[in-house]
């Protein structure tokens, strides 16, 4: 076989090049490709040597030749009226001085450039879904750690979630308010094929009555007066593929009622001021914290959309019924706050515990966390124990201080603390400067203790 000499070689590989010519610091074409010259109906040995303006009316050559600068994806329309995408590249010596430009197409039409975008985007989609499902399966391996608690109805409960999440059944979570339903509905999510997919939360009761079938079903353009050019998806068209949450639903009015049936029943719907239908793949979970039952008798719930939303239906306990949990609860809470506002906090004190055992925790499990966030922020660091739920401990015990003897000690300073303030306020007729200075205290400290013991109204001086 015939060695083939370097030079020889380079020439075939750029003659293989689509759409190539070079020029030299003269404009002159020093190359041009076979492929090129057929399009421009010349051989291409008669184009060597000629003005490049010449044989290529609308060449960009001599612009990049004249700045110095290259071109980078350049629109290019060819003798034939086809457009493509060329590269304009300037050539340069081993003394990095400008020899000559070169350009070549990308693409032979701008019809594989539209395939290769097609492709480009394809794989990009892919990218995002890959993404996804990375992101899901992170998040799938702790969806069950974020319910907590090991109190027997809580393991009842998981197990349920589990089995129901697998399944493209409505689920419909009760509870009191405050009992976590968010956190309950997000596991389902998680856990379930459709954790790919969007995960869309909607407060029925948050949302002003005349905005809300336009914020759940979406609108066309001149819907109404004031609706977006082009329309507007609604929030059940985000979570297609995915999950919605229906937060209160027992606040969604009648007539939007009938319409969330027939979504949930024919698994489309139609935009407001639209005649087409959507198609729907999704899962529904309603949460609610009133009784549906009562709403029926009283006429203000459809007893058919009751039926069809609670296919399975998921009680969360009140935490005053799973108070084994409240160690548990503390533990997690206090490591969520130490890391939204850099926070130190070790713990709470079993003896704090004990309190917190007493009581019955009206606003259930975000009271308990709103607690911890308040002493949390407050002390920044260390064991929290009685002497930081000051503000708390009152609920606990209204009228009567706790039974433990630190308390018992620490009603006592109280008590001798607010006699002092009382008289020394007295002594200097009210002026809370002078009250300070008698106290040795800072004016702030004192203002401090008078909305303490709520004793502001006897003196009202602001001097």
């Amino acid at each position: 076989m015939r060695k083939i000499p370097l030079a020889e070689l380079l020439k075939a590989g750029i003659d293989s090049l689509f759409l190539f010519v070079m020029i030299d610091t003269k404009g002159l074409i020093r190359h041009l490709s076979k492929a090129y010259a057929a399009i421009l109906g010349i051989p291409a040995e008669e184009a060597i040597g000629q003005p490049v303006k010449k044989i290529i009316p609308t060449t960009g050559l001599l612009r990049v030749l004249e700045t110095g600068k290259s071109e980078l994806g350049q629109l290019f329309v060819l003798k034939n009226g086809e457009s493509t995408i060329c590269n304009r590249m300037v050539v340069y010596d081993e003394d990095e001085k400008i020899i000559g430009v070169m350009s070549m197409a990308l693409f032979p039409n701008m019809d594989q450039l539209a395939q290769f975008t097609l492709q480009l985007e394809k794989l990009q989609k892919e990218n995002e879904l890959y993404q996804r499902q990375l992101d899901a399966l992170k998040q799938n391996r702790f969806c069950m750690d974020s319910i907590v608690g090991n109190s027997p109805q809580i393991k009842k409960i998981k197990e349920t979630l589990k089995k129901a999440a697998m399944s493209k059944l409505c689920v419909l979570l009760t509870g009191e308010t405050g009992t976590g339903k968010e956190v309950f509905a997000n596991a389902i999510h998680q856990m379930s094929p459709r954790c790919y997919g969007n995960f869309v939360k909607v407060n029925c009761a948050a949302i002003p009555n005349e905005l809300l079938e336009s914020e759940l079903f979406g609108y066309e353009g001149g819907a109404f007066s004031g609706a977006v050019k082009g329309g507007k998806p609604g929030k059940f068209e985000l979570a297609n593929n995915g999950t919605i949450m229906l937060d209160e639903i027992n606040e969604l009015p009648l007539h939007l009622q009938s319409k969330l049936l027939r979504v949930l029943q024919e698994n489309e719907l139609e935009r407001l001021g639209s005649t087409k239908s959507v198609s729907l793949d999704i899962r529904v979970i309603c949460c609610t914290n009133q009784n549906l039952g009562a709403l029926i008798e009283a006429n203000r719930f459809r007893n058919d959309l009751y039926y069809r939303i609670n296919t399975v239906e998921i009680a969360i306990p009140p935490l005053r019924d799973r108070r084994e949990d409240i160690s548990l609860l503390c533990d997690s809470f206090v490591k969520k706050i130490n890391f939204m506002h850099g926070c130190y906090i070790e713990g709470v004190s079993e003896s704090m515990v004990q309190h917190f055992l007493q009581y019955n925790w009206p606003g259930n499990v975000r009271e308990l966390e709103h607690v911890l966030e308040q002493a949390c922020v407050m002390t920044a660091s260390g064991i929290l124990n009685e002497s930081h739920f000051d503000f708390f401990l009152p609920r606990v015990y209204p009228g009567a201080a706790p039974l433990s003897p630190l308390s018992k000690f620490d009603v006592a300073v109280e008590a001798v603390e607010k006699d002092a303030i009382l008289k020394a306020l007295q002594n200097t007729k009210g002026n809370k400067l002078q009250a300070a200075a008698l106290l040795n205290i800072s004016r702030s400290r004192l203002y401090e203790r008078l909305r303490k013991y709520n004793i502001e109204a006897v003196f009202r001086s602001d001097k």
